[in-house]
């Protein structure tokens, strides 16, 4: 399954998942966008949301952007 991802990263909200009804996704993350921190943080929240390993979870496009495509492996 692939979904486009809006991240907010260093928000205060976070970290928190809202569904929006195109149904990309816009995911409020605490970690800042410093080293990858952000990325790692998104990875490890879509884990828990989907209930599958980190691993399953990879970003497929936007690494750099706060716009992403995500392949999630149901």
């Amino acid at each position: 399954m692939r979904v486009i991802v809006q991240v907010k990263p260093g928000s205060k909200k976070g970290p928190l998942i809202v569904t929006n009804p195109d149904g990309s996704l816009t995911v409020f993350l605490l970690q800042r966008a410093v080293d990858g921190a952000a990325n790692d943080g998104l990875v490890e929240l879509l884990a828990k949301h989907y209930g599958v390993s980190k691993s399953r979870i990879e970003i497929e496009a936007g690494f750099a952007s706060r716009i992403k495509r995500v392949s999630v492996d149901l």
